[in-house]
């Protein structure tokens, strides 16, 4: 059986500004926006706040140098999928795969468009029951532009980078220049029971940055990937920690952190109208809305890129369908149509925030056997010249593969129900995968 050769190819023709706009892309979405009373409640202080966002950053940079050095050895789409396989062979392979294409990845997609919906919805002020045709119809108009060649959803994914930048520079540059508050100093640990909570900041902020590792699923589609692929991962990276730490500097400078707290997910809206008036705020708002739409569309285009490559390699029911590629644009069409109907019933009928959460657990599972995936790979091929090999290694392996524990402990603590939930979800593939290898074992 030839897995490595298709009648039509992914075109390769994604440069180093597509892919780092959507490492960018598919970083900042909603989570910088809305998770800073979170972290800031769990920190108990604006300077331990800003420490969680640091440490967040740097656990995830050390996961994708970490990361950036496989994929420099494994440039091929599939990204986590394909490397789980080629390290610890197909059974692993497969179901990291399967978590994502069947509950994380369309889970994602269906998060980001209810916020969306719901932003919406609000800033046009519409009656609550238009969220869900809303985010329905956003899920469809940006799967609409994936089907086209990959460079109009790379396009897009450039535009709205650049669009995301307006609120993030305005956060910024009010918060300096016209703030008022002390953003190192204030305290108000009376006034949540949890404060203090270090650890569970650092959480919060994980998840604001997770969604880095997604560009490596269009390996096959980067030109020069084993050189391109590490370059868009590690600087979107540290250009996402600078821009999430003058942002939350931003915000602290320019409201109480009583107030912030008190105001939630609310905070940074209020903090637009009161600091930019009407107008200012709605612009602002248009940023933050235009930032969601961003990020969604970077999950709509890498994620079915995942299940492609699993129907590629003949380990998904429907293979021959899943794996089409058209061939005027080279997109996995099916695939991509597939991911955003299951994102569609999400909508429809689940809590998708809550399965999203639910599979977080399991990402992290399959990070840390990744990054240990990092040492075996230099002690099976000791003399092999990679293209990219990690700074300060062992260090920075070490701290990566720390972060991602720290996360699986803080689930297993918080929410057990869900972590084993969440295993009944990767238990499920193993019917599948056996089912799929049985099917497709005379075929070529």
């Amino acid at each position: 059986m030839n897995n490595e050769k298709d009648e039509v190819t992914l075109n390769r023709s994604l440069g180093l500004w597509s892919a780092l706009a959507l490492v960018i892309g598919t970083i900042i979405g909603s989570g910088v926006f809305v998770r800073q009373a979170a972290v800031l409640d769990d920190a108990g202080s604006t300077t331990n706040a800003m420490l969680a966002w640091l440490a967040g950053g740097i656990i995830t940079l050390t996961a994708g140098l970490t990361i950036a050095e496989i994929a420099s050895q494994m440039p091929k789409t599939g990204g986590l999928y394909y490397y789980m396989e080629k390290i610890y062979g197909k059974v692993w392979g497969f179901l990291s795969g399967w978590m994502q294409i069947i509950i994380y990845g369309p889970a994602m997609i269906a998060s980001l468009a209810a916020y969306l919906g719901i932003l919406l919805v609000d800033f046009f002020d519409m009656p609550q029951k238009w969220t869900v045709p809303i985010a329905l119809i956003a899920v469809v108009l940006v799967a609409g532009l994936n089907l086209l060649s990959n460079r109009y959803g790379a396009t897009f994914a450039i535009v709205t980078t650049i669009c995301k930048l307006v609120p993030v520079i305005a956060l910024i540059w009010f918060g300096l220049f016209y703030g008022k508050e002390d953003a190192f100093a204030q305290t108000f640990s009376s006034v949540h029971q949890s404060a203090g909570n270090f650890g569970v900041a650092i959480l919060a902020t994980l998840f604001a940055f997770d969604g880095w590792i997604l560009v490596a699923n269009l390996g096959d589609e980067i030109k020069n990937p084993e050189k391109r692929l590490p370059q868009a991962i590690t600087l979107g990276i540290v250009l996402v920690l600078g821009i999430y730490m003058l942002v939350s500097f931003g915000v602290f400078r320019s409201m109480p952190a009583t107030q912030i707290h008190k105001l939630g997910i609310g905070a940074i809206p209020y903090m637009a109208e009161k600091d930019f008036g009407a107008i200012g705020g709605k612009i602002l708002s248009i940023g933050i809305i235009i930032s969601i739409v961003g990020c969604m569309n970077g999950k709509i285009m890498t994620f079915p890129r995942i299940m492609y490559a699993m129907a590629r390699d003949h380990e998904l029911p429907f293979a021959k369908q899943l794996s089409y590629l058209n061939r005027n644009t080279q997109t996995p069409i099916i695939s991509v149509l597939t991911t955003v109907s299951i994102s569609a019933i999400m909508i429809l009928f689940f809590n998708a925030d809550r399965l999203s959460e639910l599979c977080i657990f399991t990402v992290y599972c399959f990070y840390v056997m990744t990054f240990v995936g990092a040492f075996l790979l230099r002690k099976r091929n000791p003399d092999l010249k990679r293209p990219f090999s990690t700074p300060l290694f062992p260090f920075t392996p070490i701290v990566a593969i720390l972060g991602s524990l720290f996360v699986i402990v803080s689930e297993i603590q918080s929410d057990i129900v869900g972590v084993l939930f969440s295993f009944v979800f990767v238990l499920v593939g193993f019917p599948v995968y056996y089912y799929c290898k049985h099917h497709y074992r005379n075929q070529v």
